[in-house]
């Protein structure tokens, strides 16, 4: 299944995305998409029902942070070798988290807010898991039953505020906006391996990322088991995979946005976001 949140911001409303790519709205059947309707029991009462008994919702409708309620945003940093060596950080031998603010997540075609006096936001598209089921201490062999589904997420990062003012990487990654959602929620019966899935950034039409998630370090299942043995893992909580190569802190010389750019980015089968940058107010 596709599944999304169409509206205004904080008033989404459930929908579907049939298999014509027609919007239906699931607000008769649920309330929203969230963490309480995620689960295998509750996707498999969804994929039950007949789409084209379900209202539909005209084109062009704002697309909210396609899951609502994330609990929280854990984040997987140098997940990719090619990013690894960019950065000029060694390769790690063990997953390397840190966490989001999930007051940065925002729809996945919103305007992206360049803090006040940035001088160094950067793009990073990533493979988003989102979880079905608490998962503690889970074995790899099992991670991915705990799966809900994959998004698109578009990890934008302060690199000034992360790497140059001391203490830890959230303060650079949590700015509002700084975390775009979606456009959809693809459920795991339609992604068959989520280590196969091509992916990629364009900056004002130019392409800068090009990867696949092939190339991670460590995988889904690797992280999501990794995870689970340091925090309990809840329904709807998101976590972002990583960074092919191709970032701004890593062009020569560095490349950052201004007010004005727009970035594009895309996972193949899981959609594509666009953001316009502007100045904060």
């Amino acid at each position: 299944m596709k599944l999304t949140r169409v509206g205004s911001p904080g008033s989404e409303r459930p929908a579907l995305i049939d298999r014509n790519g027609k919007l239906r709205d699931l607000s008769g059947v649920v309330t929203d998409i969230a963490p309480d309707m995620l689960s295998r029991q509750s996707l498999e009462r969804l994929r039950a029902l007949d789409s084209a008994t379900l209202p539909s919702l005209p084109q062009g409708t704002r697309i909210g942070p396609t899951v609502g309620h994330i609990g929280k945003v854990v984040c997987v940093g140098l997940n990719y070798r090619d990013h690894a060596k960019e950065s000029g950080l060694p390769i790690p031998e063990q997953p390397v988290l840190f966490m989001k603010a999930t007051t940065a997540i925002c729809g996945p075609n919103d305007d992206v807010i360049i803090p006040h006096g940035s001088t160094k936001t950067d793009w990073e598209v990533e493979l988003g898991v989102v979880m079905g089921e608490t998962a503690r201490a889970v074995p790899v062999e099992q991670a991915l039953d705990y799966v809900a589904g994959y998004v698109v997420v578009n990890d934008v990062s302060e690199r000034a505020y992360q790497l140059e003012q001391g203490g830890q990487w959230v303060k650079g990654k949590s700015c509002d906006t700084f975390c775009p959602v979606g456009p959809m929620l693809v459920t795991t019966d339609e992604i068959s391996d989520p280590q196969k899935l091509p992916m990629w950034l364009e900056v004002n039409g130019h392409r800068y990322q090009n990867g696949t998630t092939a190339d991670m370090i460590f995988g889904v299942a690797e992280v999501v088991s990794y995870i689970s043995r340091f925090m309990t893992l809840m329904p709807g909580d998101l976590i972002s995979t990583g960074t092919p190569a191709g970032v701004g802190l890593g062009l020569r010389p560095p490349t950052y946005l201004k007010v004005g750019d727009v970035v594009e980015l895309g996972i193949e089968g899981l959609g594509r976001q666009k953001q316009r940058m502007i100045g904060a107010q």
